[in-house]
């Protein structure tokens, strides 16, 4: 007996759904701008942003919402939370640059990741609040604003190493920040050095999605602000970063029963779901499961706005009051960072069918014009199907894999998704995915919801291939519009769109 196909479907809100089944104008930008193509929906960005100050209002606190801007290189999406009064996370000199242009004012930004002194010199020449790693780059930091003379920059410095009083909560060790244990020589410096930097709060981003781990961390950051106010330093906020998550997926039957079928497959208890055998971080070992699921949780029923929602309501692990509740009782600011959650359902990667052909083994190969690290799936260990988008022509109906093209429907075909490089390794999905139909050549295929991290945060020109272009689509008149991302501004579009947003809440 086959066995029975296993999906895993996108999560579709209305916005996206709409764009996707515009089926003759997804062609007609593919054909006029090319395979692979990024769409993008910056009035999505301005609902999440709404989304969470949601939350803020719930929990009765103030602060800024930022987008981590690493999460996509788009100038639309960037452009049109520059016209709320969201904030913007920045992580290097360029991206500071791009911000800048886009209208973001310099009190809304927050210089994040490693610096080098030109990143230093921009971020405390128009007055951004920067995140302090270390010690020492605080005295880069202070030494760059004498020596220019320049005001007094707003810092945060942002802290690590974090530990759980009474049981044992296991923390990551981060690369980023000054360990707790440091904490006294980091507040010594922040005092030695107030001619040339303002504490302004206090911050920190972990690697985690776990909420015990992240309130330890809530917890130390409001006593450190109890101690920096204590020595005389004036700072009002925590920034807990980002780390909020998506729900990629709109079954989560689906992602339970696919990864429990991987792992009978990894132990050959039924066929392979994967390409070679590939176990995502699971082997058999003399017919043992061994290893970890190196997968993204692609179906979180408590993601972006909702996972932040939880976290201020847990109980601190010390105090035991919410850590919504112990952050009001101190009259401090929430900063957030989020990334992929704000980019939720904001865009989708088209790219044409090239070829298809069968292997000696029986298997379906679908060659793409685009390559793995033009939607990076496989990278970030997100599993979703893409969409099939008929050429124009084409039957809508399913056939068999095994009939004519035109032939009667029939049973749904799997299929590996290979890229455009000469590597083996370009394989867009390593796992069989269940499509409609066998697609044909001039058929497109849409990875939804890609533009948080998926869509250009590894894309490159290697082989001389191209990067995707971005294209900025909206809603105007009833109907869907689109501009070039680059020119796309919200002057005349969010007012004919009528959607609002404000990051400070």
């Amino acid at each position: 007996m086959r066995p029975l196909p296993l999906y895993l479907e996108p999560r579709l809100e209305p916005p996206l759904r709409s764009l996707l089944e515009e089926r003759d104008l997804l062609h007609t930008l593919t054909d006029a701008l090319g395979s692979p193509l990024n769409l993008l929906l910056p009035e999505q960005i301005a609902e999440n942003l709404a989304r969470f100050q949601a939350v803020y209002r719930k929990h009765h606190l103030t602060g800024r919402i930022h987008f981590a801007h690493k999460a996509n290189r788009s100038s639309a999406l960037v452009r049109r939370l520059a016209a709320t009064e969201a904030g913007l996370d920045v992580a290097s000199l360029a991206e500071l640059q791009h911000v800048l242009g886009a209208g973001c004012p310099p009190e809304r930004i927050m210089a994040t990741g490693p610096k080098n002194r030109e990143y230093l010199w921009l971020a405390a020449r128009t007055g951004v609040t920067v995140h302090l790693d270390s010690r020492a780059e605080l005295d880069d930091l202070a030494d760059l604003v004498r020596k220019q003379a320049l005001p007094p920059v707003r810092v945060m410095p942002r802290l690590s190493g974090f530990r759980a009083p009474g049981t044992t909560v296991l923390t990551r060790p981060s690369r980023f920040g000054t360990d707790v244990g440091e904490l006294t020589e980091l507040l010594d410096a922040l005092e030695r050095h107030r001619d040339a930097v303002e504490t302004t709060g206090v911050a920190y981003h972990l690697d985690t999605t776990g909420v015990p781990e992240k309130a330890v961390a809530l917890e130390t950051c409001v006593t450190v602000l109890n101690e920096c106010r204590r020595r005389g330093l004036r700072p009002r906020t925590v920034d807990i970063g980002g780390g909020f998550g998506v729900d990629y997926l709109a079954d989560a039957g689906q992602w339970e029963r696919y990864t429990t079928e991987l792992t009978h497959a990894v132990l050959g208890k039924r066929p392979a779901l994967t390409w070679q055998g590939h176990g995502y971080g699971l082997r058999n070992e003399s017919g043992r499961l061994r290893g970890t699921l190196g997968l993204y949780p692609a179906h979180r029923p408590v993601a972006a706005e909702a996972y932040l929602d939880e976290l201020l309501s847990y109980p601190a692990p010390t105090l035991g009051r919410p850590l919504g509740t112990l952050l009001l009782e101190n009259l401090y600011d929430l900063a957030v960072e989020p990334g992929r959650a704000l980019a939720d359902q904001c865009g989708a990667t088209l790219a044409r069918v090239l070829e298809v052909r069968r292997t000696a083994a029986g298997e379906h190969l679908v060659r793409l014009e685009m390559n793995a690290r033009d939607v990076g799936l496989e990278e970030h260990g997100v599993l979703m199907d893409p969409l099939l988008i008929p050429r124009p022509g084409a039957p809508a109906t399913p056939r068999t894999s095994d009939g004519p093209p035109d032939g009667p429907p029939g049973d749904p075909v799997g299929v590996y998704l290979i890229g455009n490089l000469c590597l083996e390794t370009d394989l867009i999905t390593r796992r069989t995915v269940f499509l409609p139909r066998l697609p044909a050549p001039g058929d497109l295929l849409a990875f939804a919801n890609t533009a948080g991290y998926l869509m250009d945060f590894s894309a490159g020109r290697a082989l001389r291939q191209p990067v995707a272009r971005k294209v900025a689509a909206y809603r105007q008149d009833g109907a869907w519009r689109w501009r070039l991302d680059e020119q796309y501004w919200p002057v005349d579009v969010t007012a004919a769109a009528g959607h609002r947003g404000d990051g400070q809440a």
